[in-house]
């Protein structure tokens, strides 16, 4: 059997081809220097800004700063594991996480993998944890309501879909809450909420995913945990990870919820970060590009256009003030950046208004926009209600006379303030929300006594759930009050009223 030359180069050419798919090419490095959670490594010459490195025992690094003759890593891991001089690989991957529905009902940590012990994530998508915000012309005006499930925020500071709402206050009065309501408020809704939470005791995590597990809200829910105990790259890279699982479902036409617990935390922790990587430090030693990572942050939030299938992602950023300061560096950018903010007022609250909404400090500034016609029929009058209220109250304390008038503004104003009040874990949806108020803002319950007033609202709910669900029915199909639909509530709230009277012995 004779082979001819030809067949002889063929065979060759074959093999090389073959041997050269085989060959991994990998550009590796080594760490010069570790600590607090920094590595320097050297010997990486093409690794691009935000790639991720791949340290020995698997333990990955995002690179932050690409200088002349060495890179200063993040290790997104345990840094005790990594010594001096040992290998460190180039992945080729800018910083990406595992994305879409396999992650709801989840809890992950700030890079994406799970830790609650229910075994790997098997996403099909993954998704840069950096990306450029839509731009204007990709964008739409924000015009339907994203309900919170708070009388005092739905009705005042209302939120839109792809509104960005600032929930400000000091330690422990109910930022948290409020937040985690929302989201509780989104059952039985085709939204889908993030909740990352950065710095945080993993107890008081717990807790969270606890809450909402309890209520059912767990099952359309993502938790990004970034623990107090985790090193601050992974406290960092957290919401914009929790971010990147959000712009899914907004660019698959879909609706997300995002709530950041909390950003002060977050730039603290890039405080850390960037001093550690010796940038040079700015206002209270925060870098200078501190108010750029917050905003790239935020603005990533929008309601997008028809054409690129109307989706939106709507976020909940918390900052925690230091005994009221609103004027701090940190507090100042995010009010600055957001669409407005709900301001938590530690006064109000240990006073037992809870929420604890401070209703002159608080503002949308989507507004009206972002209420179906029944909430701003009812919202309206209340604004203005609770402000004369303020003012006068202040002035009462000093006299005793008033006139008929003045006293009817306060009666009025107090249980205002009175029905505003809600309990924890019990967002109202927006029907029972305009009922409330419309009874406050009509005057029914200016004869009733305040005390009375919470079991008032709770038998009030039954009787025109039993009695009238068309109350309920109508208001939810039309989404304004007219003619008849109001005709018919004054009726039986005149009719309800009697009842609930009789029973309390208040005639």
């Amino acid at each position: 059997m004779q082979i001819k030359a030809e067949e002889i180069s063929q065979i060759i050419k074959g093999q090389i081809k073959d041997y050269e798919s085989k060959v991994d090419l990998s550009e590796t490095g080594t760490v010069i220097s570790v600590g607090d959670g920094i590595a320097r490594v050297h010997g990486v010459e093409n690794c691009m800004a935000m790639e991720l490195l791949e340290f020995t025992g698997g333990i990955l690094g995002l690179a932050l700063n690409l200088e002349t003759d060495n890179v200063g890593c993040a290790v997104l891991g345990d840094v005790r594991k990594i010594k001096e001089g040992s290998e460190v690989k180039r992945t080729g991957k800018i910083a990406e996480v595992p994305v879409g529905p396999e992650m709801e009902g989840r809890v992950v940590d700030g890079v994406g993998f799970p830790i609650d012990g229910q075994g790997p994530i098997t996403a099909k998508e993954t998704r840069k944890i950096e990306v450029l915000a839509p731009g204007v012309i990709a964008r739409k005006s924000v015009h339907e309501p994203c309900y919170t499930g708070s009388k005092a925020v739905d009705a005042m500071t209302p939120v839109g879909r792809g509104q960005r709402e600032l929930v400000i206050g000091d330690r422990q009065i109910g930022k948290t809450s409020l937040c985690v309501d929302a989201i509780i408020a989104q059952k039985n809704t085709d939204v889908h909420c993030i909740y990352v939470a950065i710095g945080q005791k993993k107890s008081t995590v717990a807790l969270v995913v606890e809450a909402l597990r309890k209520h059912g809200a767990m099952e359309y829910t993502t938790v990004v945990a970034a623990c107090a105990s985790d090193p601050a790259p992974l406290q960092y890279v957290a919401a914009f990870a929790g971010c990147s699982m959000g712009e899914y479902f907004r660019d698959n036409g879909q609706h997300a919820l995002i709530i950041y617990d909390d950003l002060s935390k977050q730039a603290v922790a890039y405080r850390e970060l960037s001093l550690l990587l010796r940038r040079p430090p700015g206002r209270e030693a925060f870098p200078g590009d501190i108010f750029f990572n917050h905003s790239r942050l935020l603005e990533r939030s929008s309601k997008v256009s028809d054409e690129l299938g109307a989706g939106s992602l709507t976020a909940l950023p918390i900052i925690e003030t230091q005994a009221g300061d609103v004027s701090a560096f940190i507090p100042t950018n995010v009010i600055s950046i957001t669409d407005g903010q709900v301001y938590l007022e530690p006064n109000l609250f240990f006073s037992g208004v809870r929420p604890a909404v401070n209703v002159g400090l608080s503002v949308s500034r989507v507004g009206g926009a972002a209420q179906v016609k029944a909430m701003k029929q009812v919202a309206g009058t209340l604004r203005l209600d609770l402000a004369q209220y303020r003012e006068l109250a202040a002035f009462a304390q000093f006299g005793s006379d008033l006139d008929k008038a003045t006293q009817a503004q306060l009666t009025r104003g107090e249980r205002l303030v009175e029905i505003l009040k809600q309990p924890q874990y019990m967002p109202l949806p927006m029907e029972k929300q305009v009922t409330i108020l419309f009874a406050g803002t009509k005057g029914f319950l200016d004869t009733l006594p305040i005390t009375s007033l919470a079991e008032y609202e709770k038998q009030m709910y039954e009787y025109i759930e039993q009695n009238e669900a068309s109350i309920f029915d109508e208001m939810r199909e039309k989404q304004e009050i007219d003619g008849g639909l109001e005709e018919k509530m004054k009726k039986t709230l005149t009719a309800f009223g009697e009842t609930f009277k009789a029973s309390m012995g208040l005639n």
